[in-house]
């Protein structure tokens, strides 16, 4: 089934409309593919272009380049995480290495923007972890003490002080975290297609069908076309099952979100006129929720085995009625009709939160599963994935070897019934937090 591409989001819809797609029309040989044209690919291919100047680059997406996943986010550049397993004393030091690699992903897009002189919505203003159930004030604590035992600013917030800075009561206790950043995915994700070198090609609306090696190439089967590649570099985060890669230890969550109109001057003004902020949910399955630049507040409240491909406009809209209900639990004084749109993405998960990186042949690599954190560490791995696939090594490269690797995953239909369940118990721990 071919990934689709629509226009429900409201990042991607605030774009200017390209012109410039390319969709592969002839049989192609190249030294590396690329698939997958995320904030993974798109940087591995950056990369590779600065070091192999007279390689002939080629890079493929099933859909339009930056308008997947990467495009379609919340937003959040992350430098800690609580909901990532990681959190007790006997898994510190892998902690300490997942924050290091949040670290490295944070100075890796930091480096891009400058370089590049891109506007994103850049807001170094941190991020709250927040629950609206006093019952999480313990586990609020212990986050704490573990980020000031690693060095990270942070505070503890109750009711009144979350009312003042977030223009909700519906919190009830938080933790601030100073480093975290806030940002428009799309912005980013386009401005890396735009930065594409000259020595790489783009191939959008191209779906990879099927690939083998035959002796020292991969064969690359696509609707009407080959290309044939010296080397290859997975970059497709939830597809990479689908490709039969590491199949066994990542799987694909479908997330659904919402944003409204912007507020106007006086809906502003009644929620306090806050600065711009984002809340992660101190439970699993609790609402992810932040304000925009430009005023509007956007909520993702929804985590789901479905179908990765495509989610039909009536499964849409009966999420959207959860993220309705969840904004009127935060802000009751806004009105009902407030929500612009609504849209569908998928992030790819591993059972123990660890990412894939790897060399899985003398020709074959892969990037990808980041667990909810892809602006940093997608963008990170794909520089680093395509050092690797240029037989080099680097500082960045000792550190991502360093994490725990991702553990393996029953087979199917033991694997969903796993998530099924596991979701579902979240998602009843959390409900008041939706």
């Amino acid at each position: 089934m071919r990934l689709t591409n629509d226009n429900s989001c409201v990042w991607i819809n605030q774009l200017q409309t390209r012109n410039n797609i390319k969709t592969l029309s002839k049989n192609l040989i190249c030294d590396y593919l690329i698939v997958g044209a995320g904030y993974t690919g798109l940087s591995a291919a950056r990369k590779l272009s600065e070091i192999k100047k007279k390689s002939k680059i080629i890079v493929v997406d099933a859909q339009l380049a930056g308008e997947g996943g990467s495009g379609r986010n919340s937003g959040y550049l992350v430098d800690t995480t609580l909901n990532d397993g990681f959190t007790s004393n006997k898994d510190i030091n892998n902690y300490k290495t997942k924050t290091k690699i949040y670290d490295l992903g944070i100075k890796t897009v930091k480096k891009y923007i400058k370089e590049f002189q891109v506007d994103c919505d850049w807001n170094e203003c941190g991020k709250y972890f927040a629950s609206s159930n006093l019952k999480d004030q313990d586990k609020a604590m212990l986050f704490s003490k573990l980020l000031n035992e690693l060095g990270f600013q942070n505070e503890v917030l109750d009711k009144s002080k979350l009312k003042d800075r977030l223009g909700t009561s519906f919190y009830k206790i938080g933790v601030y975290t100073k480093g975290g950043i806030l940002l428009n995915p799309a912005k980013l994700a386009r401005s890396m297609v735009g930065t594409l070198p000259d020595n790489v090609e783009l191939y959008e609306n191209t779906e990879l069908l099927n690939w083998k090696k035959v002796t020292n190439n991969i064969e690359c089967q696509f609707k009407k076309n080959q290309i044939k590649t010296k080397k290859i570099i997975f970059c497709t985060n939830g597809f990479l099952k689908s490709l039969n890669i590491k199949k066994n230890f990542s799987f694909p969550i479908t997330l659904t979100a919402s944003m409204t109109r912007p507020l106007t001057e006086n809906e502003f003004k009644e929620i306090g006129s806050p600065k711009e902020w984002g809340v992660l949910p101190i439970r699993p399955m609790g609402a992810t929720v932040r304000t925009t630049k430009d005023r509007r507040i956007l909520i993702r409240n929804t985590a789901e085995v479905e179908n990765p491909y495509s989610m039909d406009i009536s499964k849409l809209n009966k999420r959207s009625q959860l993220h309705h209900t969840g904004i009127k639990k935060r802000f009751p004084n806004l009105p009902d009709n407030i929500i612009e749109n609504s849209w569908s993405g998928i992030v790819c998960r591993s059972g123990n939160g660890s990412q894939i990186f790897e060399k899985i042949d003398n020709n074959i690599y892969a990037a990808g599963c980041y667990n909810g954190s892809g602006i940093g560490v997608g963008t990170l791995f794909g520089e680093q994935i395509a050092i690797m696939a240029s037989d080099q090594q680097s500082d960045e490269i000792s550190v991502i070897q360093d994490r725990k690797k991702p553990n393996w995953l029953p087979p199917q239909p033991f694997l969903n019934l796993g998530i099924y369940t596991r979701l579902a118990y979240e998602r009843i721990r959390a409900r008041s937090d939706v």
